[in-house]
């Protein structure tokens, strides 16, 4: 037997001896043991050993305790090249005592292999029929070996002992952690010296189970015995009552005295029966039941559109220049939770060539209007309009052959490198992390920042973060900080402080922590004042002290509380109805435009408009608002529309008028960095007011997230679940993200058209195949495809959204899936992706692409679908850890894209002109 200490290993040469000794056993002996004892806290876990290749960190064998499911992991590449996973349960092992554990992997060199794990001398759990691991590599240098020893330690735990035994049996293993398996003749049983060496190992360790299973018979035994009590003592109460005069009586529900379809049920109550509930659209005591008005309610687009029938009721079609879907349904809740809804037909999306192209379409209520030549076009609705420059018409390409050109709101020719490349669109170099930096610097002319050579090649960091100016990144930089100590152990990642000193214990060292003597480590500012929550005596920052605030993180300097009950009117959930305890009411709301908005808030409730941007703050959305600046001039005549001109000024002639020639929704950023020209309230891509959404937030399967945000949040490092940002949709997405790290295997993506935390689109990926750990309330299995969904919740977050939201497929009332990457191929460790979105939410169009490097490698095509009319943005995360979302980009755009247009059949399937 071969024994190896992997703790003891110190220096490279021992190491790569214990792999040469380990290669060579494994390509002869059948069984392998991995033998450790150690100590965790209470749900925490971690790796505890692993063999990678150094090459492309492939598992050839991972064990990874999972404390907060008592679970063990063992993971390993199979001879196809995809990883394996075998689930051991019962390993209650992270309840912070000391452990043992014996992990055998038997039968290595059959065609199936086995796995059996002992915690504390006892079987837990094993798993048959198994894969083979695949060999070592003949040159050993290309493996490297990895423990949990220092992992444990910063968790507060320990690993004592950590042992590889190749060959041997089950009692020679436990002999390393003092368990008297079967080997052990004086803990079992009497056998002579001279029966130990007539029985082999494999016969000892029969008995030893065979004694293990009589110890549980026993158990099972005296169980037994009890309930036969409890039988004699129920069948002794059957027989006195049948002495007493006990028989059947006479049901008066023969024959069925209730009404048609109602059932009966005998009862000892007058008149010796009781009738169920009436059916569905009807209302009585069950014994005489009448139909309900269901059109009292107005469940349809007009009062004269509802046809009321026995039982239910229906919707006549939309009036013309609306659509929509059919609606037709039975009973009163079906009516107050359903309403038609009737859209209005935009015919400069849905008629093709309403107006000439390059022109301005604008829709009006059933019908539509042209408008003069979009800026950078000259001509009129007669001769046409025609582009100042194309990039057709270029002479001379400026554009990098790794560029494409396009055109600026203003006519102007721009280049733009294409994915997997940087730099200023003229001059473009590989980009291999996709971060938007080069990996060489370029000679670009105009010294654009872009052109600068990445401080870390290989990992995603679109703000080149680099606390001690070393020329390496932080992302990539062992000691971002430079004071010696390594980020895994520096209490400061950030912040050099050689000392270490941490005066609360809380895992933040003084030198970076915003309450140096108050244990906080959510690290929560409220107020953004350097001071945290946890020590901060006004964490709202509004000069109220937290005793005497009535809203203690929200700032109300005024503490209007218009019910007064205790609850400020800036953070109560019933400003106008007392209920100091804060109970969630219960509101039907209406959204019959489908935007998120419930009629009785949305400024424009016959219109999507998720933005709901209202330029003059008239209370009219733009949306639906003929006179945005309200200036006095009607928007389809307006040379300005969301900037006050009476005198339509226009000195060059060119459709634009003089007060927004270069800014035209005034708010100070010149159209040509605007992400949203004609947004003031969207100006450049800053995601730092972003928002945290747990989608079970009563189970503990999933750690809560713990956002970290850099570069004005262009970069995001994101360890758990799900993250929504407060901006509004109606825009173009783009974005990389990164897994850095080797050791999981879940769902990473972004989310668009959030309207609140039961509704909203999500491309969703994960790395393998895995059944949720938990069972309850259905069993859901993730397949490793790239995925879009659309997440219209009946429950909300909770046990069932997240089955839903991990299940590939769809999940009625919960999930559906939109498109699902027929590869089924999953992402890969450490590598950088670029997704492109593009999402219409006036006509459903949504079409999403994914590279891998300068390489597309999905494309769901073009996807129709209507359920979310608009929303926010946001980044996903479930039960993966470790990654970056970097180089975040997006922007306005209300052109529909070419593509769209063999789909229209589908947007106008119930238009009615």
């Amino acid at each position: 037997v071969l024994l190896l200490s992997l703790v003891l290993l110190q220096d490279p040469d021992q190491t790569l001896a214990a792999i040469e000794k380990l290669s060579a056993r494994l390509s002869a002996l059948s069984d392998l043991y991995v033998v450790s004892t150690f100590r965790l806290p209470v749900k925490l876990g971690g790796v505890l050993l692993g063999l990678y290749s150094k090459q492309d960190n492939r598992k050839y064998l991972e064990v990874a305790v999972m404390g907060k499911i008592n679970k063990v992991l063992v993971r390993f590449v199979r001879a196809d090249g995809k990883l394996h996973t075998i689930n051991l349960q019962n390993a209650n092992l992270a309840d912070g005592r000391t452990h043992s554990i014996i992990l055998r992997l038997g039968g290595l060199h059959r065609d199936n292999m086995n796995a059996e794990l002992y915690v504390d001398c006892r079987l837990a759990d094993s798993s048959h029929g198994l894969p083979p691991l695949v060999p070592l590599p003949r040159e050993a240098e290309m493996v490297e070996i990895r423990h949990g020893q220092k992992t444990y330690a910063r968790l507060q735990g320990a690993v004592e002992s950590l042992r590889l035994a190749l060959g041997g049996s089950v009692a020679k293993a436990g002999s390393l952690t003092d368990c008297p398996f079967q080997g052990d003749s004086s803990a079992y049983s009497p056998v002579s010296g001279e029966l130990n060496s007539i029985l082999g190992d494999q016969t000892k360790a029969l008995i030893g189970q065979l004694i293990i299973f009589n110890q549980i018979l026993g158990e099972l035994r005296q169980d037994i015995r009890e309930q036969v009590k409890e039988m004699a003592l129920i069948r002794n109460t059957i027989l006195e009552c049948q002495v007493c005069g006990f028989h059947e009586p006479r049901s008066r529900c023969s024959p069925n005295p209730c009404y048609k379809g109602v059932s009966c049920m005998d009862s000892l109550q007058y008149p010796g029966y009781t009738c169920g509930p009436c059916p569905p659209g009807t209302t009585g005591n069950g014994t005489h039941c009448q139909d309900i008005d269901e059109c009292e309610l107005q469940p349809c687009f007009s009062t004269g559109a509802c046809v009321n029938t026995v039982g239910g009721f229906s919707c006549q079609p939309c009036p013309p220049g609306l659509w929509g879907a059919p609606l037709a349904g039975t009973g009163l809740d079906y009516a107050k939770t359903h309403k038609q809804d009737c859209v209005d037909i935009d015919e400069c999306v849905d008629l093709p060539d309403a107006c000439v192209s390059n022109s301005v379409c604008i829709n009006t209520v059933g019908s539509y209007k042209c408008g003069s030549c979009k800026p950078g076009f000259l001509g009129n609705q007669t001769s046409g309009c025609f582009p100042r420059k194309s990039c057709a018409a270029l002479t001379f390409n400026p554009c990098d052959t790794n560029a494409h050109c396009t055109m600026e709101r203003n006519g102007e020719v721009a280049c733009r490198c294409n994915v997997g490349w940087a730099g200023n669109g003229n001059t473009c170099g590989v980009d291999t992390d996709i971060d938007g930096y080069p990996d060489r610097s370029l000679p670009c002319m105009d010294n654009d920042k872009h052109c600068k050579q990445d401080n870390c090649v290989f990992t995603p960091n679109s703000g080149q973060e680099d606390a001690d100016n070393d020329g390496i990144g932080d992302q990539c930089d062992e000691d971002a900080d430079g004071d010696g100590i390594k980020n895994v152990e520096d209490n400061c990642r950030l912040v050099p402080n050689k000392d270490q000193q941490n005066s609360d214990s809380d895992s933040f060292g003084d030198a970076c922590d915003n309450c140096p003597t108050v244990p906080n480590s959510d690290q929560k500012d409220t107020d953004n004042n350097g001071q945290g929550d946890a020590c901060d005596q006004d964490i709202d920052g509004d000069g109220i002290p937290n005793v005497l605030d009535n809203c203690p993180k929200v700032p109300n300097p005024m503490q209007t509380d218009r019910d007064r009950d205790g609850v400020g009117d800036a953070c109560d959930s019933c400003p106008e109805l007392s209920n100091p305890m804060q109970r969630r009411p219960l509101v039907l709301s209406y959204c019959r435009d489908g935007d998120g908005h419930q009629d009785s808030r949305d400024n424009c409730p016959d219109i999507p408009n998720s933005s709901q941007l209202d330029s003059d703050n008239d209370g009219l959305g733009d949306d639906c608002d003929h006179d945005d600046d309200n200036d006095g001039i009607l928007d389809d005549y307006d040379n300005c529309r969301l900037i006050v001109n009476p005198n339509q000024k226009d000195s060059d002639v060119n459709g634009v008028g003089d007060v927004c020639e270069n800014d035209f929704d005034n708010d100070a950023v010149m159209d040509l960095i605007d992400v949203c020209p004609e947004s003031a309230e969207v100006t450049l891509t800053d995601f730092r007011a972003y928002q945290t959404v747990i989608l079970d937030p009563e189970g503990d399967a999933q750690i809560d997230p713990n956002w970290v945000v850099l570069n004005q949040v262009a970069l995001l490092i994101l360890p758990e679940k799900f993250g929504v940002y407060s901006q509004k949709s109606l825009v173009d997405l783009e974005g990389t993200f990164h897994v850095n790290t080797v050791t999981d295997d879940d769902y990473a993506g972004f989310i668009f058209g959030y309207q609140d935390s039961s509704s909203f689109y999500v491309v969703m990926w994960k790395q393998t195949e895995q059944a949720y750990w938990q069972s309850l309330p259905f069993r859901a299995t993730a397949q490793p495809a790239l995925q879009l969904k659309a997440v219209k919740s009946r429950t909300g977050p909770g046990e069932f959204l997240r089955n839903a939201l991990w299940h590939t497929g769809d999940t009625p009332g919960e999930v559906k899936l939109l498109w699902k990457d027929p590869r089924n191929i999953g992402w890969k460790d450490k590598t950088s992706y670029r997704w492109l979105l593009s999402h219409r939410p006036q006509v459903g169009y949504i079409r999403v692409k994914l590279f891998e490097g300068m390489d597309m490698v999905a494309d769901s095509g073009v996807v129709i679908d209507t359920t979310m009319r608009g929303g926010r943005l946001g980044v996903f995360c479930f039960s993966q850890e470790n990654i970056i979302w970097s180089n975040l980009r997006y922007r306005c755009n209300d052109t529909v894209p070419q593509d769209f247009q063999s789909h229209r059949k589908q947007v106008l399937m119930h238009i009615h002109v």
